[in-house]
């Protein structure tokens, strides 16, 4: 099982970037895939989630301004973030959730190496 984020870098806020999650292993569109961000000091924070069924979710500081979704044919779970905020630096992190509970992370099973994202003037 592999997955492998890209996307992250450097921007100004009020910019946009789009993160990937390319999965090997299991099929992405079956499990509840996730994005999960840890900021420079800070524990962990759940980002936001798409389930097997298609219900999608987000977490209130970034309701609006981010977009999860799935390529079926590419086995790729996407994020794209727009409006980008200096709070959003952090490392982001796909995962796959196996419980019912965001912020259990003892319920994430498989995880990505994470992928930089700083915003910054």
């Amino acid at each position: 099982v592999q997955l492998v984020e890209s996307g992250g870098g450097l921007v100004q806020p009020g910019g946009s970037l789009r993160l990937s999650c390319a999965v090997s292993g299991f099929t992405a569109s079956s499990s509840t895939m996730t994005w999960v961000r840890q900021a420079p000091g800070k524990g962990l924070e759940w980002v936001s989630a798409v389930r097997s069924g298609g219900g999608i979710y987000y977490a209130d500081s970034v309701k609006g301004r981010f977009a999860i979704s799935r390529d079926t044919a590419k086995n790729t779970v996407y994020l794209q973030m727009n409006s980008l905020k200096p709070e959003d630096t952090a490392l982001y992190y796909c995962a796959r959730l196996r419980s019912p509970y965001y912020s259990d992370y003892s319920g994430y099973d498989f995880w990505g190496q994470g992928t930089q994202v700083t915003i910054s003037s």
